[in-house]
């Protein structure tokens, strides 16, 4: 069973295709909980790493029981720093340590030698003078596929060697997203529907019993009519679909996404659960979140239901 597959049936086991996403940053956080927290306030990257290192903790706490996984923005942390980096790196141990699948969501790519390190770095294990260490404790990381197979085999490599898996951007949920990726070929294909092509071939050597394989594809909730044909075009493929909530997009968007079966697809959402607090007067961060990632499941349930692709 390769990790897209475990993931399957943890979203089966809890009838929730969500993913939770730690975009986290101090400006998200109450201010009663930095209070409480940092009494004497955000002085230092370190205080505020601190701080949102504690905020993600209550998050997992609150979620790990009814959602199957997390994925961690590397942007969010690196931005404080090295400090940043550590509240990364420990963010994804805590969320792992309460049985979430844990995505870290860093867009990293390269060739050769340098896509090998970013793939030890992130999903595999580093090579030591006292044998293999692993530096991140992810078990799926995003990648970029611009530069070609050079920098996709390292990693479907180390998804070989290690039981982890990867998440190619194939069609992004941004609103320029199409600048580049709807692009025509002389074939007639888009782009995107090139690098879907591609994502099937990489991940042939690594399927599963279940058809899908453990490279997986990005693509955005906010374009239903692409995700639905990319569905079909991609049989064998786990789908990672940003942009439901802040984004603009909604549990309708999504079906096309699933396969008969409702799998083969897992649906992020970041802000409106780190920031539920907001719109839920008087409600605590934690529970407000839960609150929010019920409400969620519930929404994606549904519409997923009506669309004749219950999850089993």
């Amino acid at each position: 069973m390769n990790i897209m597959e475990k993931l399957a049936a943890r979203i089966s086991e809890m009838k929730n295709p969500t993913v939770a996403g730690l975009d986290t940053r101090i400006e998200y956080l109450p201010e009663s909980f930095v209070k409480e927290v940092m009494p004497e306030g955000i002085r230092s990257f370190e205080d505020a790493a601190e701080a949102i290192y504690q905020y993600n903790v209550r998050l997992v706490d609150a979620l790990c029981d009814i959602v199957p996984a997390v994925k961690v923005q590397a942007a969010y942390y690196e931005m404080y720093g090295a400090a940043g980096v550590k509240a990364f790196d420990r963010t994804m141990r805590y969320a792992a340590s309460k049985g979430m699948i844990v995505m870290a969501d860093i867009k990293r790519n390269d060739i050769g030698a340098t896509a090998g390190c970013y793939a030890s770095a992130y999903i595999g294990r580093t090579d030591m003078p006292y044998g293999k260490d692993q530096a991140f404790t992810a078990d799926i990381a995003t990648i970029n596929p611009y530069l070609g197979v050079d920098g996709i085999k390292p990693f479907s490599d180390a998804c070989a060697e290690n039981g982890t898996g990867v998440f190619v951007l194939v069609k992004t949920s941004n609103p320029s997203s199409g600048q580049l990726q709807d692009m025509k070929f002389e074939d007639g294909r888009t782009l995107y529907e090139a690098v879907a092509d591609l994502v099937e071939e990489w991940g042939e050597a690594s399927r599963g019993e279940t058809g899908y394989s453990a490279v997986g594809a990005v693509v955005g909730a906010t374009y239903p009519q692409q995700g639905a044909a990319l569905r079909a075009r991609m049989p064998h493929t786990f789908f990672l679909v940003p942009g439901y909530g802040a984004q603009g997009a909604t549990g309708a968007d999504i079906a096309g996404c699933f396969d008969k079966n409702g799998s083969g697809a897992i649906v992020n959402a970041s802000r409106s659960i780190l920031c539920a607090w907001k719109k839920r007067e008087g409600m605590a961060f934690d529970a407000a979140a839960r609150d929010e990632a019920i409400r969620m499941r519930e929404d994606l349930c549904s519409c997923l239901k009506a669309a004749g692709k219950e999850i089993k």
